[in-house]
C-alpha cells in the first residue's frame, strides 16, 4: 500500500558501527521561558508519530537512537484497542546493542507548549507512557547528535503486556481495532516507514511479526475484507 512519510528527501546511509565520536549532543531544550517551557525542543517518534505527529512543528529530521530496542509489547485500550481487545503498540526496551530508526520533530516557541499538552494527552493520560531523553542520531548528520524527548512505556504502567511470541502478537493485532483505527493499519504503516529508511534500517521484531501477519491474514478474513484493513 502507498504511504506518505515526512523527510524522505535525504539519501540513506548506515548508522556507524559506534556512537561516534563528536561534540556532545545539541540539548534538547533551549532557553526556558517563563513558563516552564523551552522555547526550542527536539521529540522523538518511533511509532505513530512517523507518519502522524498531529502537531506544529519546525522541522523533522529521520535517523535513530542507539541502546534501545523497539517492541510491541504496551497495550492500547484507546487508539488501537478496546478494554476488552487491547492492541498491541511500540515501546522502547533498553538494548546495549539496540537502534531504533524515527523521526525527530523540531518545535520551537508556542509550538513547545501546544505540542506537550498534545502529547501529554495521546501518549502519556491515553497511552500510559513516560517521557526519556535520548541521544538521536540524524540519517543525513550522524556526526552531530541531538539529544530529544521520548515518551516510552515502561513495565509500571497498567497498560504494559510485555513479551510474547511474535505469532501471538500477530494474532492480537489482527483482532483489534480503536479509535485511531485497525491495529493492522498501525503495524503496516511503520513497516512502510521504515522501508522507507533503507536497508540500513533493521527490526527484526518487526518484521517477524508482519511476516506472520501474512501468514495468517487469509484465515481471519476473505482477501476483500484483508484489503479493506488497509
Amino acid at each position: 500500500m502507498k504511504q506518505e512519510f515526512i523527510a524522505q528527501n535525504t539519501s540513506p546511509i548506515s548508522p556507524p558501527a559506534s556512537p561516534p565520536a563528536s561534540p556532545p549532543a545539541s540539548p534538547p531544550a533551549q532557553r526556558s521561558r517563563d513558563n516552564g517551557h523551552p522555547q526550542a525542543l527536539w521529540i522523538f517518534g518511533y511509532g505513530s508519530l512517523v507518519w502522524r505527529p498531529d502537531f506544529a512543528y519546525s522541522d523533522s529530521r529521520v535517523g535513530f537512537v542507539r541502546g534501545y530496542s523497539r517492541r510491541f509489547w504496551q497495550g492500547d485500550t484507546f487508539h488501537r484497542g478496546s478494554d476488552k481487545m487491547p492492541g498491541r503498540v511500540v515501546t522502547l526496551l533498553e538494548d546495549h546493542e539496540g537502534c531504533t530508526w524515527g523521526v525527530a520533530y523540531q518545535v520551537r516557541d508556542e509550538q513547545v507548549n501546544e505540542a506537550l499538552k498534545y502529547l501529554n494527552v495521546r501518549e502519556a493520560v491515553l497511552g500510559g507512557y513516560d517521557t526519556k531523553e535520548v541521544t538521536f542520531y540524524p540519517q543525513d548528520t550522524p556526526d552531530e547528535p541531538l539529544k530529544a524527548l521520548a515518551y516510552v512505556a515502561t513495565p509500571q504502567n497498567p497498560g504494559y503486556l510485555g513479551p510474547a511470541p511474535e505469532e501471538a502478537i500477530a494474532t492480537q493485532i489482527l483482532s483489534c481495532r480503536g479509535f485511531s483505527g485497525h491495529n493492522l493499519e498501525y503495524l503496516l504503516r511503520l513497516a512502510d516507514f521504515m522501508q522507507l529508511c533503507g536497508p540500513q534500517a533493521q527490526d527484526k521484531h518487526l518484521a517477524a511479526i508482519v511476516d506472520a501477519v501474512g501468514t495468517m491474514l487469509p484465515c481471519f478474513c476473505p482477501t476483500e475484507q484483508a484489503l479493506a484493513l488497509v
